[in-house]
């Protein structure tokens, strides 16, 4: 299953990369992952952590929802749980459920996410991402966020907003694994 998903994500970084007109180097400079890196991934020979695969993914233009929507899929007003794509980053084991139903004209997405006790992400400024916004409202746990030099922690209930592009860090400093929803923006300001 876990290779089956490598090979799917692979083809469709391969795939959309060159529906775009653009060479393993040009998605390299776009994105700030190694040509080497990127052709590895697109060859199935290795897993994009959380953080790598954000990157190439704003560099193509799309969130991580977008990139794990099925191609050709009738938009549909209703997401079903079972229906919903769900991704493990290798590194973490934090775990990302695309919500929002795909294929729609909506600039938000919404995503359900459980991140294991002491898990860290970081996510580096990236200029495709900027003018993106998220919310970040945490249900379970304890998160601790750092934007720029400022960190929040966050308890039950809290919901952090925070523009995308300026890069981030996530960080369960607790015990016990944290649960929450990211509302991803789009559109830009």
């Amino acid at each position: 299953m876990e290779q089956e998903l490598e090979q799917t994500i692979g083809i469709r970084i391969r795939t959309l990369r060159m529906d775009k007109g653009l060479t393993l180097d040009d998605l390299a400079t776009a994105s700030g992952v190694s040509r080497a890196m990127i052709s590895r991934i697109e060859r199935a020979e290795a897993s994009p952590t959380a953080s790598l695969l954000a990157r190439v993914c704003a560099a193509l233009g799309l969130s991580l929802s977008e990139f794990f929507a099925e191609e050709g899929q009738a938009a549909s007003p209703i997401s079903r749980r079972q229906d919903q794509q769900v991704w493990r980053d290798p590194e973490t084991g934090y775990m990302r459920r695309a919500v929002s139903p795909p294929g729609t004209e909506s600039e938000v997405d919404i995503v359900d996410v459980e991140f294991p006790a002491g898990a860290r992400v970081s996510f580096p400024p990236h200029t495709a991402s900027r003018g993106m916004t998220q919310h970040v409202w945490l249900f379970d746990g304890e998160l601790e966020m750092t934007v720029g030099e400022t960190v929040h922690r966050l308890k039950p209930g809290d919901c952090l907003f925070m523009p995308v592009g300026d890069g981030h860090v996530f960080h369960n400093p607790g015990h016990a694994p944290a649960r929450y929803c990211v509302v991803l923006d789009h559109r830009t300001r």
